[in-house]
């Protein structure tokens, strides 16, 4: 419930958050389930991704689409985030913060 509405309240103040979690998923399904598995819970050295605020992946996709260096599978991740738009990110973190 508390997360709900602190969902809520990220929503209001900060619309430009408020991706579209279906579109998120199509792209999670073509760009990310290979190495973070098909629900982001990880496999391998590849992170969960699932269950993180849309804050916190926002932050980090945009990190590492600015070709910032945060972990060990960072050159692959700077690949793969450097084509995602803002929109992009925003739907991939919605999609991913329900999973």
């Amino acid at each position: 419930m508390i997360k709900l509405l602190l969902l809520l309240i990220v929503l209001l103040f900060n619309p430009s958050l408020a991706g579209d979690a279906k579109l998120g998923e199509t792209k999670f399904m073509q760009n990310c389930k290979q190495c973070h598995g098909p629900t982001g819970m990880g496999m391998a050295s590849y992170p969960k991704v699932s269950g993180n605020s849309i804050e916190y992946t926002v932050n980090k996709l945009r990190t590492y689409r600015n070709g910032i260096e945060i972990g060990p599978n960072s050159a692959l991740m700077i690949m793969m985030a450097r084509p995602l738009s803002d929109t992009d990110i925003e739907n991939l973190a919605t999609y991913l913060e329900t999973r």
